[in-house]
């Protein structure tokens, strides 16, 4: 299957990269550390793209864990898993940003980095959301699930953002650089606390705070966990407004019309109200196999961000089609039917074929399959298809950078031995 035509890979010659981060834990204290310390521990002939792949297998690393002690999220595990999470995470963020100066300093810059970067961002999202699921004691519950819309939706919008506004914007505080900082404190003081059972406490209480404030029952004995939430609720809703603003700003000042933009966001929330249907009409797979589940849901997220900055590279339409939510849509349909039936009469509603057990699990075990297939073709088609063009390697560099004034000795030392 062929997702970039040749009509538009001319286009990625004029592709050039634009980012504004406003960060000032990223300015101060972050960059210097990756620019004098940490970018001087890769060797020159190291690609760019492949200190992103190793720095993401830390977070594959810390998934694995995550299966063999606490496969259902709501088990207390040995301090030091939550020691390695809170490092194999710092260490992908440390990854994952010193590609770019990695790229800078090799002349490897180029849109593959940002395709790729994006690639592994979005599968790390997934991943991440299920270790910090652990790490709270959520359990395959609704509470992870509002973890996961949150971030896949945080993902997504910020990429519609770049699609439109052809510049990556991170804020003050963003999910990048402060967002996993803060999951690196969390991870890492979950284990000193000795398990995420910690985080089930009520907040107010365990800081001390008295219960005659006055303050609702309810809300004195929301735990660490359900502020979070809170908290988590704020700063998407308040990122969300921010990047709709962002987009709408940026046409207005091409005399692009604004509103059409915003149907944009439409495949994701149209995905997710299926997402949502199908685990509230299969209570199983909400609350024994959400981990496949939640891997699904993030293939299929991956696919629209990447079908997204793939159109952003190459200068394509915006891609509102997702072949991946028909399965699910159909998965949706097929639980429906008996629940009209019992709700309405027989002839409202129609048996199911997959029933609500084994069939239903095997239905998502092949949902994840055909997501892993679909977008591991999509992957591989479009990065072949840019390397081919540009004439470069994926993961290792093809045409190494050689100053001029190396050159020239070189040269002059080839003309030496011919004489």
């Amino acid at each position: 299957m062929v997702y970039v035509r040749q009509d538009f890979l001319p286009n990625l010659k004029s592709y050039k990269y634009s980012s504004v981060d406003h960060s000032l834990t990223s300015k101060y204290i972050l960059k210097p550390f990756y620019t004098n310390v940490v970018i001087k521990c890769f060797p020159m002939s190291m690609a760019p793209n492949l200190i992103t792949l190793t720095g993401f297998m830390f977070v594959v690393a810390n998934f694995f864990t995550l299966l063999w002690y606490n496969p259902s999220l709501d088990q207390d595990c040995p301090p030091w898993v939550y020691y390695s999470w809170a490092a194999g995470l710092f260490l992908y963020q440390t990854f994952d940003a010193v590609d770019g100066t990695q790229a800078r300093r090799t002349r490897q810059s180029g849109p593959l980095g940002e395709l790729f970067d994006h690639g592994v961002d979005a599968l790390n999202t997934s991943l991440e959301v299920l270790i910090f699921a652990a790490s709270q004691n959520m359990g395959q519950s609704w509470y992870t699930v509002a973890v996961l819309f949150a971030s896949l939706q945080t993902f997504y919008v910020q990429t519609w953002d770049e699609y439109h506004t052809k510049t990556l914007t991170l804020g003050v505080v963003n999910g990048p650089v402060e967002g996993i900082l803060i999951l690196v404190f969390v991870y890492a003081l979950t284990g000193y606390m000795g398990g995420a059972s910690f985080w089930q406490q009520s907040m107010l209480r365990t800081l001390g705070v008295s219960a005659n404030l006055g303050l609702p029952g309810w809300i004195y004995e929301l735990s660490f966990t359900q502020w979070y939430m809170v908290q988590g609720t704020v700063v998407l809703v308040l990122n969300t407004v921010e990047s709709a603003r962002n987009v709408i700003k940026a046409r207005r000042a091409r005399g692009d019309r604004s509103r059409w933009a915003l149907f944009g966001l439409l495949p994701f929330f149209g995905t997710w109200v299926l997402v949502v249907a199908y685990l509230y009409l299969q209570p199983l797979i909400r609350t024994q196999h959400l981990v496949p589940f939640t891997l699904f849901a993030g293939l299929v997220n991956a696919y629209s961000v990447g079908q997204v900055i793939t159109a952003h590279l190459v200068k394509l339409p915006f891609p509102y089609w997702n072949v991946l939510a028909l399965p699910l849509a159909w998965g949706v349909a097929d639980s429906l039917g008996p629940v009209l039936q019992s709700t309405f009469g027989w002839a409202s509603g129609w048996p199911s074929a997959l029933g609500a057990d084994v069939y239903q699990v095997a239905f998502v075990f092949c949902m994840l399959g055909a997501a892993a297939g679909v977008y591991g073709s999509f992957v591989v088609d479009v990065i072949v298809t840019i390397c081919d063009y540009l004439d470069i390697w994926c993961l290792t560099i093809k045409h190494p950078y050689v100053e001029e004034g190396a050159e020239k000795e070189h040269a002059a030392n080839g003309s030496k031995k011919s004489n």
